[in-house]
């Protein structure tokens, strides 16, 4: 915990995006220490979109990332494996516009990333440590972020659907869950919805092997992998979303029916404001009350 972290090898694996439906070969490679975590469009000469705030573009079903016209889609699964694990700094090359959805969940990238380990780096960590709340309300949807000394999101979610109905779910992110209970959560959709969405240019790679399917009355591809594995996968995005801060936080993280939408508005406004945040580096006190989140592979 007291120093950054970047995958020891290269590891890579091929897909579909959830909404182009475009193939695509996706590759992660190490990192310097301080790069963050940086896309490279490998089909584009190299170009490269850094994961940060200013670069956000789309956020409707998926947050997409921006620039100069070139565009990353869907980053939310991966950039929540990467929190999940530990990474700080990592190059995630890919030769189409959006990354592969895989199983749905960020299983699949958090076991590529385990099969290789991870490089301990001799930067120390910086943490974007919350000092006052911040609150965000837009009709019945609100998100926040309030002072604490360990990172831990909880998120409420409200379904019209016999399945899912409500749902609430608080996980700290500091005691190694994230690998067990978040990230095999997969994302959902409404097989009423279909047509409409496919209309817009949206789900057009969706399937029954990458999304759960909900009819009106039950699920068209059982079983879930949890109870509630709807409002674990809004945790997986809101971690992914909240990596666009360009460094893990201090902080507790409340939602409530939120969405991409307002996961990204929070960061951005956040960062706009230094008040309330400070960058700090743990000690060896505080890193020894932080059990690791898995085993990491040091220098």
């Amino acid at each position: 915990m007291l120093f950054e972290r970047t995958i020891r090898n290269p590891v890579e694996c091929r897909g579909v995006g959830l909404h182009s439906g475009a193939p695509v070969h996706l590759r992660i490679l190490p990192a310097a220490a301080d790069t963050g975590i940086v896309f490279r469009r490998a089909d584009l000469d190299g170009f490269e979109v850094a994961a940060i705030s200013r670069n956000v573009a789309k956020v409707s079903y998926a947050t997409s990332l921006m620039k100069k016209g070139v565009l990353i889609s869907t980053t939310e699964h991966l950039l929540s494996a990467f929190i999940g694990m530990g990474i700080d700094n990592a190059i995630v090359e890919l030769d189409n516009l959006e990354l592969p959805i895989l199983d749905g969940s960020a299983q699949p990238f958090v076991e590529m990333i385990s099969r290789v380990g991870l490089r301990q780096q001799r930067r120390k960590r910086t943490y974007l440590k919350i000092l006052r709340p911040y609150e965000l309300r837009e009709g019945d949807k609100f998100i926040a972020v309030y002072p604490a000394d360990r990172y831990s999101v909880s998120y409420a979610i409200n379904f019209p659907h016999p399945l899912i109905g409500s749902e609430t779910l608080r996980v700290e992110l500091s005691n190694g869950a994230y690998i067990k209970e978040i990230a095999p959560a997969r994302t959902f959709g409404f097989l009423e919805q279909q047509r409409a969405m496919l209309n817009m240019g949206l789900v057009r790679g969706a399937s029954r092997e990458n999304c759960i399917v909900l009819t009106n009355h039950g699920i068209d591809n059982p079983p879930l992998r949890f109870p509630d594995e709807f409002v674990r996968h809004k945790v997986l995005d809101l971690i992914g979303d909240l990596a666009l801060l360009g460094k893990r936080i201090l902080g507790y993280v409340k939602a409530d029916r939120a969405g991409h939408a307002m996961h990204t508005a929070i960061v951005s406004r956040i960062l706009r404001d230094d008040s309330y945040w400070e960058e700090v580096t743990l000690d060896e006190a505080t890193a020894a009350e932080y059990p690791e989140e898995h085993l990491a592979i040091a220098d």
